[in-house]
């Protein structure tokens, strides 16, 4: 896939405009939505907090150790929503099907494929 591609299918995501993400029924994580909101709230602030600390000069490590945080925040959230998205969207595509579950493995494999590449 190349680099063109990646970004034309990642604008696509953001819009919701990807074909094979569709899912009958609630999704992976409406088991803990709330949590869920809840950290992207927190990480939120924390962005809005890096931010600030630029309009203000703080010490560029101070920012990028804050980066940093953030990053890994957002990384524990991703392996979460892979974790729910595999124990409950894939097996129920494997469930029903052969083929849905095949196709929900490949779209697992590259949505893993597109965070080890962050």
């Amino acid at each position: 896939m190349t680099k063109a591609t990646e970004t034309t299918e990642a604008a696509q995501v953001a819009d919701g405009q990807h074909d094979h993400h569709a899912h009958d029924g609630a999704h992976g994580y409406a088991s803990d939505k709330p949590g869920y909101l809840k950290r992207m709230r927190r990480i939120e602030g924390q962005v809005r907090g890096i931010a600030r600390m630029i309009d203000e000069d703080e010490y560029c490590i101070d920012v990028l150790t804050q980066v940093s945080a953030v990053t890994k925040a957002l990384q524990a959230v991703s392996l979460a929503l892979v974790e729910d998205h595999l124990g409950h969207c894939v097996v129920d595509a494997a469930k029903a099907s052969d083929d849905e579950g095949a196709a929900k493995v490949k779209e697992a494999s590259e949505a893993i494929a597109r965070l080890v590449r962050m």
